[in-house]
Parts: structure tokens; C-alpha cells; sequence
């Protein structure tokens, strides 16, 4: 089983009821990853009949302290492992981008990686990693999106062209064949598969099978 990581270097928006975290407010970051947490787990349950939650949640501070199988995960980053049915993330990390960025940094980190787990319930495997990782960014999408429209999530002014801006600067450099094992899709795709997720739901995220539109 290969190790679907997110490698996401940079947040995008902000939402509410999620808090951004301050000097004076140290329990902002955490409490807004238990704020992520409940309303993927809250969305999923209501699309998946007998839902069960990924097993763990685990925040790590160094490259390695956690493990999926033999394989170590590195730091800046997060996971989902099949192996342990967990999540993992690099707390530092993950904070230090939260504080710059915005909270909304933990609803598409704890998303996208709550979709590979998604796929583990439901047995999707594609033969390259790229549909992997573009269906999760369409789960996180539909979370999100889905989230909004029930009144879970709220939107503020001027979130979506942030959010575009942060998935456009995470993806896949030009060079980067779209079949090489560990790809993610480019900017383009990334974007294109998070916003038809966000826009028409888990109608959207049914991927092909032959090569993605460049």
C-alpha cells in the first residue's frame, strides 16, 4: 500500500466557526483541528451508511516519529496511513502555516487526508497516485462545499479567490509527468478537481481512468 501524503506547503482561506490563532490564544490552532475533525466526520456520516471514523489523529513534532508500516513519515507534512487506519501531521508545522495563513489550513489538510481514508472504506484504488490525490482534493472540496451549503461552515468575503491562489501553488511542477508515481496533478487539476467537489458535491469526484486533461 503506497503512503498518500498532501504535501501542502501553503494555507488558503478562513472560515467560521473556526478561530484564527493569537499570542493571547494558544488553544486556537488545536481547538480548530477538534473543529475540522467533527464536521468531516459529521459530512461523512451522512453520505456513508454505517460509517466508521479513521481510527487516529496524530499530531507528530519530528521526520520519522511516526510511522505507516516501515515507512517513516517525513516532517512538513501529513498522511494517511491504511495501515492503523490513522491520520498523521506535522503539528509544528501545520501550526506555524495556521498562524500565517489562516485556520482554514486544517479543514483542507484534515479533508483531503480524511479522503484517502474514504477511499480505503470504499476499496477505490486507481493504477496512479495523480487520481488518488485529485479525488481526495474533490472529497475535501465536497466536504467543504456540502458543509457551506448546510450551514456547518461559513464563507467570508473573498475566501474562494484565496483558496484558488493556495491550490494553484501546491501542485505538481511543470516537468512532472502526470503517470510518476507520488503525483499529485498540477496546479490546474488540483484547482479543477477541489472546485467541482466544492461547487457540484460528490457527484463531481468520480474520476476517469485514462490520462487527466492537462
Amino acid at each position: 500500500m503506497r503512503l498518500r501524503c498532501l504535501f501542502l506547503a501553503c494555507a488558503i482561506l478562513a472560515w467560521l466557526p473556526a478561530r484564527p490563532a493569537h499570542a493571547d490564544d494558544p488553544a486556537g490552532f488545536s481547538s480548530d483541528v477538534n473543529v475540522a475533525i467533527r464536521v468531516t466526520e459529521h459530512y461523512w456520516s451522512t453520505k456513508i451508511v454505517g460509517f466508521r471514523p479513521i481510527s487516529r489523529i496524530i499530531p507528530y513534532t519530528a521526520d520519522g516519529e511516526v510511522l505507516c508500516g516501515l515507512q517513516p513519515i517525513p516532517a512538513q507534512n501529513a498522511a494517511y496511513c491504511p495501515i492503523g487506519d490513522f491520520i498523521a501531521y506535522d503539528a509544528h508545522w501545520s501550526e506555524q502555516v495556521y498562524d500565517e495563513m489562516g485556520d482554514a489550513f486544517v479543514f483542507y489538510l484534515l479533508g483531503h487526508e480524511y479522503g484517502h481514508g474514504i477511499q480505503q472504506r470504499l476499496g477505490i484504488q486507481y493504477t496512479f497516485t495523480i487520481y488518488q490525490e485529485l479525488q481526495a482534493d474533490c472529497f475535501a472540496g465536497a466536504m467543504i462545499g456540502d458543509s457551506i451549503r448546510t450551514g456547518d461552515l461559513t464563507l467570508e468575503t473573498g475566501d474562494l479567490q484565496e483558496l484558488k491562489a493556495g491550490l494553484f501553488s501546491v501542485g505538481d511542477p511543470p516537468d512532472e509527468p502526470w503517470f510518476q508515481e507520488g503525483a499529485h496533478g498540477s496546479p490546474a487539476q488540483r484547482t479543477a478537481s477541489f472546485f467541482g467537489g466544492y461547487d457540484q458535491g460528490l457527484t463531481a469526484c468520480d474520476l476517469p481512468t485514462s490520462a487527466p486533461p492537462a
